[in-house]
């Protein structure tokens, strides 16, 4: 079915379900998974006078390889094989969706799970949707994982089940 899958990692609940879902998938097909974090420095950071953004980058690095080390261990206490990766969007144009993109096209993904909080209205205007995003530039198969399925942890074995916590 699939030999290569990407699953896009935040840390967040979300994404630990699509982590689940990539691992079952992954474990089902014999496939290789690569789970993918995207460090995004806000644009803001850089505007503030006197500011230096090297620190929120900083702890955005530390950040995504924690979560890309869990996700590492999770693979390996579910038998699955494949590397992590960590990128960064450029400032010029550059987003996380179309990132997620070109990650996908160089490990040549035939499916990238990606998890999606199902947000609407004014709060899907005002936070937007990396999943929607990523779906409609897409050039390969999307899983979207939504944020209100059945928990993650009934998916895992014994003792993986910890919920990621939020970054803060």
């Amino acid at each position: 079915m699939y030999k290569k899958i990407l699953v896009a990692v935040d840390g967040s609940e979300t994404s630990a379900r699509a982590l689940s879902a990539a691992l079952n998938l992954a474990r089902e097909s014999d496939a290789r998974l690569q789970p993918l974090f995207v460090v995004d420095v806000p644009l803001l950071t850089y505007d503030v006078p006197g500011y230096d953004p090297s620190n929120v980058r900083s702890a955005l690095v530390e950040d995504g390889k924690r979560v890309l080390a869990d996700a590492t261990a999770l693979m390996t206490a579910s038998g699955v094989k494949g590397p992590s990766r960590l990128v960064e969007t450029e400032l010029a144009g550059d987003d996380i969706a179309h990132r997620i993109l070109a990650a996908a096209q160089e490990f040549g993904a035939d499916v990238v799970v990606i998890g999606t909080h199902g947000r609407r209205g004014v709060q899907r205007l005002m936070l937007g949707s990396v999943a929607e995003r990523f779906l409609r530039i897409a050039t390969c198969p999307v899983l979207l994982i939504s944020a209100h399925c059945a928990s993650a942890a009934a998916s895992l074995p014994q003792g993986l089940g910890d919920p990621v916590k939020e970054p803060s």
